[in-house]
């Protein structure tokens, strides 16, 4: 149970048939404070967006991941705006890199054990820096790259329970990062796991994030577009969202207690 012992009432939506937790950003960290005191069970966390519910409608297996993820916090203007169309009330956009920071944050002043996997070579162990000026006191316990090959992986899941962290962050992109983590749930013996894609490039310093005005009008899209053109193609999941959302039935929603 997180610290305040607050029983939280979680709603869940469909959007496409790929569940969304209705939270905040306090509510998000409060239900994954709750997941690391629960030290029984590994618990995924997804960030979903736009391109994240198309990725899901013709990849089964990540469709079948959200499904049974332990919470998928709105990572995504359009997910905002595909509740609300809907009729439903999202309070708020909760970017994975924001929640990454909060977590960070809490830590600092927790003692939480965190884990960074992913990124090109030095990337991970350059956000790690970064982290520890930021937030200090935080406890960063062990980073790695990306890179890394099958051959690894038996070493590298050894290693990471040994180093004994409450919360893995895994940056090897959408939808990489939530299979690996499905695949080795068990063997990682990690209370939180988390994918969050190209968080650890931005707190680097190797990608810019949008401007905070653009973050706030739900324009991060188009920054991310204008800076990285090559991401035109998987870019053109949003209007393919858009029209999916338009014309899909009402969402489903469903009301329970989470911890």
């Amino acid at each position: 149970m997180a610290k305040d012992d607050q029983l939280i009432v979680r709603t869940r939506i469909n959007i496409l048939n790929v569940p969304i937790d209705v939270v905040t950003m306090k509510e998000a960290l409060t239900v994954i404070e709750g997941f690391i005191a629960d030290k029984s069970s590994s618990h995924l966390v997804a960030t979903a967006n736009a391109e994240m519910v198309m990725m899901a409608q013709s990849d089964k297996e990540l469709a079948n991941i959200l499904r049974q993820a332990d919470l998928v916090v709105p990572d995504g203007a359009g997910i905002v705006w595909a509740a609300r169309y809907h009729g439903y009330k999202m309070p708020e956009r909760v970017a994975g890199f924001d929640l990454a920071q909060a977590i960070l944050a809490r830590a600092a002043t927790t003692g939480y054990r965190i884990f960074l996997l992913g990124g090109a070579p030095g990337i991970a162990a350059r956000a790690k820096a970064v982290a520890e000026s930021r937030y200090p006191g935080v406890n960063i316990v062990g980073t790695y790259h990306g890179f890394f090959q099958a051959a690894d992986e038996a070493a590298l899941l050894a290693d990471i329970r040994a180093r004994r962290p409450d919360v893995i962050f895994v940056a090897l992109g959408v939808p990489k990062q939530e299979k690996w983590l499905w695949q080795h749930r068990k063997e990682l013996s990690v209370p939180v796991a988390i994918g969050v894609g190209g968080t650890f490039d931005v707190m680097a310093g190797t990608v810019r994030r949008a401007p905070v005005w653009m973050q706030r009008a739900g324009l991060e899209w188009l920054y991310r577009l204008m800076s990285q053109p090559q991401r035109a193609v998987r870019m053109l999941a949003l209007p393919r969202f858009v029209y999916r959302v338009l014309t899909d039935k009402k969402l489903d929603k469903d009301d329970g207690s989470i911890l």
